[in-house]
């Protein structure tokens, strides 16, 4: 099963027991309980549901496992030809770390894949 989520202008492609990186929430402190409203679609494995926007009483339930992850350095450097002028700054984004731990949507027939054994051959 697997569901499309929106979280600020992100949309996000998780299942259950995914670990994901969303923008930065100040308030989050580790074991923290999240809650995404928003879910546009939902597959069980045969039939799906989409949402016009949202899945009506759909929810993803998450843990924040790290509050704070800083992302990469992006370096921003403004140069004028001919004037002798240079800038040189540097950014990184805040991030928080989150673990997918249950997903709820009313009316959706979830199918688990089964496995097939492999055939027994004789010798």
């Amino acid at each position: 099963m697997f569901v499309v989520i929106e979280d600020g202008s992100h949309q996000y492609t998780i299942q259950e027991g995914d670990t994901l990186t969303i923008d930065y929430r100040a308030t989050a402190t580790e074991g923290d309980s999240i809650t995404f409203e928003s879910v546009l679609l939902a597959n069980g494995g045969g039939a799906s549901s989409i949402g016009t926007p949202a899945i009506e009483g759909a929810s993803v339930e998450a843990e924040v496992v790290n509050p704070e992850v800083k992302g990469e350095k992006l370096e921003i450097q403004k140069f004028r030809r001919r004037k002798n002028s240079r800038r040189h700054t540097g950014h990184r984004q805040k991030y928080t770390t989150v673990r997918i731990k249950s997903i709820t949507v009313p009316g959706l027939e979830i199918v688990e894949a089964q496995e097939t054994e492999p055939a027994a051959t004789e010798a």
